[in-house]
């Protein structure tokens, strides 16, 4: 019979190591920053949200309302942060409301 390892490894770790190995990291943030932008944001803004993106850390947001386009934009920064806190890394660098 094989000698067995004693070697354990949580499954976060295992999952993480394969999603990084795999090449999955930009589909999982992708999923993970929308339900970011919904949980910081709550309904009522979620609600006019049609889009929401990452390319080269620039946050990408598609609003249905230019009133809100025009109010979020001077909290850019405060959500830029909030967004980097709730991923634990800095994944967002700019911020775009269009």
């Amino acid at each position: 019979m094989a000698k067995r390892e004693n070697d354990s490894f949580s499954i976060k770790d295992l999952l993480g190591s394969y999603i990084k190995e795999g090449g999955l990291n930009k589909g999982f943030q992708k999923i993970h920053i929308e339900e970011a932008w919904e949980k910081m944001m709550g309904p009522g803004v979620v609600s006019y949200t049609q889009e929401v993106e990452i390319q080269n850390k620039t946050l990408i947001v598609r609003l249905s309302s230019s009133a809100l386009r025009e109010q979020l934009s001077y909290g850019k920064e405060k959500i830029i942060r909030m967004i980097n806190e709730e991923m634990g890394e800095e994944l967002v660098k700019k911020l775009m409301l269009v």
